[in-house]
């Protein structure tokens, strides 16, 4: 593979996928403690969060692959594009479809994101010598995908949602003869205690605010 370009973020793509957070449609394991409009409070954070970061970073294109419609929680400098139908694989591969050169791929359940866990990848010499960036997820998933060169295929057929989607999905990589750099691990906000202790890693946050005012109102209910 040939070493991708990349001056200090500028040539990258920064791409998110995220549902629109919809009470009864996202966030639904955070049921309960929290009712499903809570969950989705928490979800819009999340994704509130997580823009805010991606939007303040240097990078060619920002893109959010939503499924559904935008809301104020959307900051200005994101490029908003349908998902595609089909399971979540599809939904990834269809979100790479739309990009070209060196792109990273970010979902929406890690709020605790910033500049510095990313800066790797942004650096000018983070994708020489290196086709793909990985980022694998404390449940066995993974929360980012970046790829020098994006191939759909790379995608389509993983086994979504289960304790080895993270390690499938990296070992499609290297089959297909890639370099691939590892990310931290993170959590993903799955359940109360993910959300937890996601708050407690990024406690000046949207979603350790709205967490922390929903648990205070849930405690007295």
């Amino acid at each position: 593979m040939s070493p991708a370009r990349n001056e200090a973020g500028g040539g990258i793509t920064l791409l998110v996928i995220a549902k629109e957070p919809v009470a009864g449609r996202v966030k639904t394991r955070l049921t309960p403690p929290y009712t499903p409009a809570e969950a989705a409070a928490l979800a819009e954070a999340a994704l509130a969060d997580t823009l805010r970061t991606v939007a303040d970073m240097p990078a060619r294109r920002r893109v959010l692959a939503l499924d559904g419609r935008p809301g104020s929680w959307l900051p200005p400098g994101i490029e908003v594009v349908p998902q595609c139908g089909g399971g979540l694989d599809e939904r990834l591969a269809g979100a790479f479809e739309g990009c070209r050169g060196p792109t990273l791929l970010i979902g929406m359940d890690t709020p605790q994101i910033t500049p510095a866990l990313l800066a790797p990848v942004l650096d000018a010499g983070g994708w020489t010598g290196c086709d793909a960036w990985f980022g694998p997820a404390a449940d066995g998933g993974f929360w980012a995908l970046g790829l020098a060169e994006p191939d759909p295929g790379l995608l389509r057929g993983v086994p979504m949602s289960t304790a080895t989607t993270g390690a499938v999905q990296r070992r499609r990589l290297t089959d297909a003869g890639l370099r691939v750099r590892d990310l931290p691990t993170l959590r993903d906000v799955d359940t109360a205690s993910d959300a937890l202790e996601v708050a407690a890693a990024a406690p000046g946050g949207r979603f350790a605010r709205t967490l922390a005012r929903l648990s205070a109102r849930a405690a007295t209910r």
